[in-house]
């Protein structure tokens, strides 16, 4: 658990999204679901929680983005930030501020970072040979550069990071490069830039994490952090030529603007300084207070940026304290492909909420019961429908539903006093009691797919108890033991109504309600029971409590909902086939006197069958005009005889006849093959066109 015994104070950062796109279900599975079941835990206990998340606003994917769309990138981000914060905000993820890299509290506390660090000698001044696009007039930073990564053989890797290892570039690592901005191969460029020399970092790194940290940081990061400090750190970049960022603040450095990922992890802090003066707090404790916990939740490809650079250029400006966790998940795939947001294969969170309104806590459920916590998980619509049929609407659904229905219909909605407590009922509120504590404990060690399934155990046991006591058959025979049973049950729901708020928020706030949770009653049953109380003895719902009607907490996800979505990402996939169909190479040049020795008429097909035996191929009876003759064709996949029989097509018939399994063939039709695959006929449409007539 924490190396803070106990800390004062939490600072919670997920990792700022690139507004370059919206949200989709990789990012919440991977950073900002278990960010937000973390927070909204703490908060639960009583914690001093700071939640600060915000917009990456800069940097060369909304350069290129903007490029891409013909407008500014000032455009690009204010139409995704306004996408992505309304998308957190209707999805429930509780940031106490969503900030944005653009706002002036952020370039000034960057620009004074950077000020700091380089008043004190901490940066190397060099000038290096970059590459640089001559047609277009300017240095290729990052992902203006594509080439094959030196590492992997991936032909397809940026100038900064390659997608298929993992592996962290610099553009002049890469093997072939190619500008994306023209296609062209770039040349070297003189530039002076500003380097943080991280070698010198190498041993705090290896005391700090590969000591400090072996035992409490998930394997994939320790993993991942050792092999980069075993490697051997050399000195990074932390300013670019680039036009879109914030401009070096340093004497020689116009022209360049602050690296992306100098300037992005400062966002924390500029959120949390946003958030305090807003609150009428001081930020400085949640940033610089060696009680205060730092927890970094990221995806696995962001781990270098959190566990090596950020903490190296904190712990150059030596006021800061340091992260105690980067719980970083793996990546969470779509259909068993990688989701990408430039190939549109994902899960877009803006479209889910419109699709499947009301319906944020089935997919916060799916998306913590598949967590790619310690390896690359697959999300599927199928899995998705399984897990809110068969887990929510199944097991929890119809637990409270039963419970609530039951109370009402024989007790008019007040909680029943307990008699005498049997053997089972003791056990199931002594097992009732042990899941906070349980539960606490998987989130605690960042373990959310284990907690989410806690929390489902304990629906479970409350299905499984109202199952053996079967009070609907025992109200004939004793109505006593009856209101003992309806009041064990009536305790582990308002348990599930506490529990299930970090996972479940939207339904945690619907069963308080219909528990009575939320107020005071005449009875004094106050509402402001917490996640500690349902460890105790004392019961959670008094006895005549009044309780409101049932109302269903979720509802099933039909057949047809699940295939529109599946239709959607097959239209998807073929769009992007159809996008990188690679078109047949122009063959060798000929001339005029070359093609006029074609003889290309006007036909039409008169008899056509398949030929014995071969799969592909068809007989036909072509009309040329001039006589009818036989032609062999390859199109039988695509075509059935009688399909085609008076078809006019184009006829090549001055071709050498050609024998084809003992048929001889006098031509050939022409045909193309559209994007899907499938052979077309190139004919002449238009009316009046007769056999025989030449095309010119």
């Amino acid at each position: 658990m924490s190396k803070i015994e106990s800390p004062s104070r939490y600072t919670i950062t997920a990792a700022l999204p690139y507004t370059n796109g919206p949200i989709h279900i990789g990012h919440l599975a991977g950073v900002y679901v278990p960010a937000d079941i973390y927070a909204r835990y703490l908060r639960l206990i009583g914690k001093d929680v700071a939640f600060v998340c915000g917009s990456d606003e800069h940097g060369v994917a909304i350069s290129m983005k903007a490029k891409k769309e013909g407008v500014t990138p000032k455009d690009i981000i204010d139409k995704y930030h306004a996408i992505i914060k309304r998308s957190f905000m209707d999805f429930g993820i509780t940031f106490d501020n969503y900030s944005r890299t653009s706002a002036p509290v952020h370039h000034e506390t960057a620009s004074e970072f950077f000020v700091n660090l380089y008043k004190k000698g901490d940066f190397i001044e060099e000038t290096t040979a970059q590459l640089y696009d001559e047609e277009a007039q300017q240095f290729l930073a990052d992902r203006f550069v594509i080439g094959t990564c030196p590492k992997c053989g991936n032909e397809e890797a940026y100038g900064d990071q390659c997608e298929n290892c993992g592996s962290s570039l610099n553009a002049t690592d890469l093997i072939h490069p190619k500008s994306t901005i023209t296609g062209t191969v770039p040349t070297t460029k003189e530039t002076k830039h500003w380097f943080l020399p991280l070698d010198r970092y190498e041993d705090f790194l290896r005391e700090w994490i590969l000591k400090g940290h072996k035992d409490d940081w998930k394997p994939n990061v320790y993993g991942q952090c050792k092999s980069w400090v075993d490697g051997g750190l050399e000195p990074r970049a932390v300013t670019r030529d680039l036009d879109w960022g914030i401009p070096v603040p340093v004497e020689g450095g116009e022209g360049k603007v602050l690296y992306v990922w100098f300037d992005a992890p400062i966002g924390y802090i500029s959120s949390t300084k946003e958030w305090a003066a807003r609150e009428g707090k001081d930020w400085e404790p949640y940033w610089k207070d060696k009680n205060t916990k730092l927890v970094h939740f990221i995806g696995k490809d962001n781990i270098v940026f959190h566990c090596i650079i950020f903490p190296s250029m904190l712990k150059a400006e030596g006021s800061y304290i340091l992260p105690d966790n980067v719980p970083a998940n793996e990546f969470l795939n779509l259909e068993g492909n990688k989701l990408s947001t430039s190939k549109n294969w994902a899960v877009w969170l803006h479209e889910y909420l419109i699709d499947f309104p009301e319906l944020q806590d089935s997919l916060r459920y799916t998306l913590t019961a598949n967590a790619p916590e310690t390896k690359d998980n697959d999300f599927t619509w199928k899995d998705f429908q399984a897990r809110n049929n068969n887990e929510l609407v199944a097991i929890l659904g119809n637990f409270i539903n039963r419970v609530v229905v039951l109370t009402n219909k024989y007790y008019d909605g007040q909680v029943p006093a307990a008699g005498n407590f049997s053997n089972v009922d003791s056990e199931t509120l002594e097992q009732l009691r042990k899941f906070p504590e349980s539960i606490a404990s998987s989130i605690e060690r960042y373990r959310f797919r284990e907690a989410g399934q806690e929390l489902m155990n304990l629906a479970r046991l409350g299905n499984k108890y109202l199952a053996d006591a079967e009070p609907w058959k025992v109200i004939k025979q004793d109505e006593e033991r009856v209101k003992t049973i309806m009041n064990v049950a009536l305790q582990i729901a308002a348990g599930i109504a506490i529990l299930s708020e970090p996972f479940l928020p939207f339904t945690a706030r619907k069963l308080r309600n219909i528990l009575n949770l939320t107020s005071t009653s005449e009875t004094e049953q106050s509402g402001s029971i917490g996640w500690n109380d349902v460890s105790g003895e004392n019961d959670l719902l008094r006895p005549k409590h009044q309780i409101h009607q049932a109302e269903l907490l979720f509802r099933k996800i039909e057949d047809s909902e699940i295939q529109a979505q599946l239709d959607k990402l097959e239209a998807t996939k073929k769009a992007n086939e159809n996008e990188n169909k690679k078109l047949m190479p122009q063959k060798e040049t000929i001339t005029f006197d070359d093609f006029s020795k074609l003889d290309m008429r006007v036909g039409t097909i008169i008899e056509a069958e398949k030929m014995a035996k071969a799969k592909k191929l068809l007989v036909l009876k072509v009309d040329t005009g001039l006589d009818v003759r036989t032609i062999v064709s390859g199109i039988a996949e695509s075509f059935t005889p009688e399909e085609i029989v008076g078809k006019k097509v184009t006829v090549l018939i001055n071709l050498a006849p050609r024998a084809l399994r003992g048929v001889e063939s006098e031509g050939m039709i022409l045909m193309t093959e559209n994007n899907e695959g499938k052979l077309v006929f190139v004919n002449p449409d238009e009316d009046g066109v007769s056999n025989g007539l030449g095309i010119n």
